[in-house]
């Protein structure tokens, strides 16, 4: 909270520019001056300062509610409290769909369909609240040029075809969603610190970061002194703002993150980065083959344990088999642990019927450690044979 912007503190806009020229743009900047420094920049009595000081602490803390207030909140007003993913087995799994307020991760391997679900999410935010959308505007945060415009009106299309039969409709739709192409960790930082007046002056009602990780694992080698250390803090102030623009807009927050891959003998490789299509070293690692010589391997959600403290909800994205992936609910306030089959269609992801397992039991000591299946594709003859092996996951890297 204390990140909120001093223009949405109450304040006159000549003090907010005269505080600006000062770098003072945020509730904290305010708060951390004495009042001497603020007299002086402010130009104002020690009195008046004494004022602004009250008025600033009581705009930023948070506001008290009773359960009972956010019950009726959500039972006046269902959108304000879910963004249905219209998967229908996982949204009764998480009461209603994406959480609003919150943050949610999707996690997996490369070509699960991590993306496609955030542009099915942002399509369906565009929405109105009678379809089940939010009726407002996305941000998406594309930290690995993943992003397709031209996929994004395919699943459109596709999905509600009714809808968006017009080019009127599939126009307003694509000028709804707001796309920062951001490749360093400052970047995306800066950018999160400057969303706050984006997200009222642009209505948005969905903030997607597709992926979270990609830059972090770029520029912070965990082997070198002090670079763990650093990461963490960095994630930490990510996630905390995070959190205060979901709370603060009670939108939802997606993001993606990637797996790693961790050896016996404390070699890690990113995971994420071996092709889906051409997945042997996984293969080679997990001992797929049943070889002795070769190294059991571990996959887990990248980021390590205190990030995943961090979300709210985690989803995990797999494969099954050749065609079927499968989507976990490892982590949720509100859901058990769950799971469901789907397919990546033109119209984005689609559950498959009769074969979901919303009764399902994770392995391991906790269903945020659940392994993940990735794709390994065995060579026999010069034709590739496609399976779906388990990697048990060991603490998160």
């Amino acid at each position: 909270m204390a990140t909120k912007k001093l223009r949405r503190a109450g304040l006159s806009q000549e003090l907010c520019d005269r505080l600006s020229r000062h770098q003072i743009t945020t509730c904290q900047d305010f708060l951390c001056l004495s009042l001497l420094e603020l007299m002086k920049v402010t130009g104002q009595s020690y009195w008046n300062v004494q004022k602004l000081l009250c008025k600033v602490s009581l705009a930023c803390a948070p506001k008290m509610q009773t359960a009972y207030e956010m019950k009726t909140k959500r039972a006046i007003n269902p959108s304000s409290a879910y963004l249905s993913t219209t998967l229908d087995g996982l949204d009764k799994a998480l009461h209603g769909g994406v959480a609003c307020a919150s943050l949610t991760e999707v996690t997996g391997p490369s070509g699960c369909g991590k993306t496609q679900f955030c542009l099915m999410m942002s399509v369906l935010a565009t929405l109105p609240i009678s379809m089940g959308g939010l009726d407002g505007a996305v941000i998406y945060i594309d930290t690995e040029s993943a992003f397709g415009a031209e996929r994004l009106v395919e699943i459109a299309e596709h999905r509600f075809p009714n809808y968006f039969g017009t080019e009127e409709k599939l126009f307003s739709m694509t000028r709804s969603i707001h796309l920062y192409r951001e490749l360093t960790c400052d970047s995306v930082l800066k950018r999160i610190e400057t969303l706050e007046e984006e997200i009222i002056s642009k209505k948005v009602k969905l903030l997607i970061i597709d992926s979270i990780a990609s830059v972090v694992r770029k520029e912070f080698d965990t082997k070198l002194q002090g670079n763990l250390m650093e990461r963490s803090n960095f994630l930490a102030r990510e996630a905390s703002l995070l959190k205060y623009l979901a709370e603060e807009f009670s939108i939802p927050v997606i993001l993606t993150n990637q797996i790693t891959t961790r050896l016996s003998n404390g070699l890690d490789i990113q995971a994420d980065l071996v092709s889906p299509a051409d997945d042997m070293s996984l293969s080679e690692v997990s001992g797929a083959s049943g070889s002795k010589d070769r190294e059991p391997g571990y996959v887990t959600a990248a980021l390590g344990n205190t990030w995943s403290h961090s979300i709210n909800t985690r989803l995990i994205l797999q494969y099954h088999d050749l065609h079927t992936r499968q989507v976990l609910v490892a982590k949720s306030p509100v859901a058990p642990f769950s799971a469901f089959f789907y397919t990546i269609e033109n119209s984005g992801l689609v559950l498959q019927d009769g074969k979901d397992h919303p009764d399902a039991s994770w392995e391991g000591s906790s269903p945020v450690l659940q392994a993940i299946r990735v794709r390994t594709n065995i060579f026999k003859d010069g034709f590739p044979s496609s399976t779906a092996e388990t990697l048990k996951l060991t603490q998160p890297i």
